[in-house]
């Protein structure tokens, strides 16, 4: 079967292309337009009840959230993650989640805090810079963790890890505009050569051409400039 992701230019499903890029498999993409809110209308809901981008169609029916899918492919290709029975499937998972359930909540409220503040500027200022602060911390956790397990946070020869941390440091170091001084990728030089060895692998030339996201999209980003869609 040939896969189906329903994507938006530089969102979370930039990570599943990754995925989807490195293991060498037949996908094709769907734009979810979400300058009209298409991740809302019926027919997407029906595949996401949450109305969240990314969603993945698989012989085993739609599957959603970035973390839950990249794991499912993981284990149906025997690629990019520990088999369930290795001794590092542990640490893979731990630190699959602490990406998908720390990281990622942290960085959502850095880029939209008006979702979980109310309309009162002061308030998502507030809120904003107490989760940079965050966020910090949690990729200074990271930098330990990838110390401890290299191999699990290699962009030589990545694994679901990589593959969403490449994207997460994106977007920390460019969302939103103006409100990204706190970020410094040099503060976390493993992290950052994760960055650029990931960066040069052919799946990420093939991600950042479809997507337009220049020839360094992990460690000098720049806005993306798709061509279809846009990156909202």
């Amino acid at each position: 079967m040939t896969y189906r992701l329903h994507y938006a230019p530089d969102n979370a499903s930039l990570v599943i292309r990754l995925a989807l890029e490195e293991l060498g498999v037949s996908y094709e993409t769907v734009l979810v337009d979400r300058r009209v809110r298409a991740q809302k209308s019926p027919a997407y809901l029906a595949l996401n009840p949450a109305g969240l981008i990314p969603v993945l169609e698989t012989p085993d029916g739609p599957v959603f959230e970035t973390g839950a899918i990249l794991l499912w492919l993981a284990d149906r290709h025997g690629d990019l993650a520990p088999a369930p029975d290795h001794s590092a499937r542990g640490a893979l998972l731990k630190w699959l989640f602490f990406l998908s359930n720390t990281l990622h909540p942290a960085m959502r409220m850095i880029f939209y805090p008006d979702q979980y503040a109310g309309a009162d500027i002061d308030a998502q200022t507030r809120l904003r810079t107490h989760m940079q602060t965050e966020a910090a911390r949690h990729l200074d956790t990271l930098e330990a963790a990838a110390t401890a397990h290299p191999d699990l946070f290699s962009g030589a020869k990545p694994s679901v890890l990589g593959l969403y941390l490449g994207p997460a440091l994106r977007w920390l170091a460019l969302y939103p505009a103006g409100e990204t001084g706190w970020f410094d990728l040099a503060r976390w030089p493993i992290l950052r050569t994760l960055a650029q060895t990931l960066e040069s692998r052919a799946s990420a030339i093939a991600a950042a051409r479809a997507e337009g996201l220049g020839s360094a999209p992990f460690t000098a980003p720049g806005p993306a400039d798709p061509p279809e869609g846009v990156a909202l």
